[in-house]
């Protein structure tokens, strides 16, 4: 017989409740109440609290990641800076659930055995963005190019997301063009202090 509850139903009530109330409020309980689903069916699927709001913070961070890598990857830097305004539209409460509350709120100490695994691999590709965001942005890898780029790439896309996802609200059209407005400065400036260089696809 068919499970009547899936792993992603879990997955989606701790989102829901969290997204409103706050990753605390995100129990066994709270869930299993949340889906009217037995506490055993939880505990089938989950060890614990902790494995669950740790694998729900990494689905959302590898979620998101996966866009800003392929544009990295492609060398368009831009497409790197917008892929944050354009995720948080389309997954809202992702977006609130990764940008409005910090890895600690959902995992307070270490990291479960059963997740280990999936944070090494976080890590080896958060180690590895800063050199491909560089040259996603400027074709060359330097220690000016990569804090430029990491400001261009995170930094100012999420501090222009994040009132909007504290109000509940999609980030409207607006905040694209600011970012872009903001991409396109700096890569002006960097290029004519450098003699032109830099001119990857993001950065024409």
């Amino acid at each position: 017989m068919r499970a009547k509850f899936k792993e992603a139903d879990f997955l989606d009530a701790a989102l829901a409740i969290a997204v409103k109330h706050g990753p605390a409020a995100a129990t066994v309980v709270s869930i299993t109440e949340h889906l009217k689903a037995p506490t055993g069916s939880f505990y089938h699927r989950f060890a614990s609290r902790d494995v669950l709001l740790g694998t729900l913070w990494l689905k959302t961070i590898f979620d998101f990641q996966q866009g800003v890598a392929a544009a990295e990857k492609a060398g368009d830097g831009l497409a790197a800076a917008l892929h944050t305004p354009i995720w948080s539209r389309q997954h809202l409460d992702e977006a609130r659930l990764l940008l409005l509350f910090k890895r600690e709120d959902f995992v307070a100490g270490a990291w479960p055995d059963e997740l280990r695994g999936r944070v090494a691999e976080m890590t080896r590709g958060m180690n590895n963005a800063a050199p491909r965001q560089a040259r996603a942005v400027f074709g060359r890898d330097g220690a000016e190019e990569r804090r430029l780029a990491q400001f261009l790439i995170s930094e100012v896309p999420v501090a222009a997301v994040r009132g909007h996802l504290r109000r509940g609200e999609a980030p409207p059209p607006i905040v694209d063009r600011m970012i872009s407005t903001t991409y396109s400065a700096i890569v002006a400036d960097y290029r004519a202090r450098h003699g032109g260089a830099g001119a990857t696809k993001g950065a024409r």
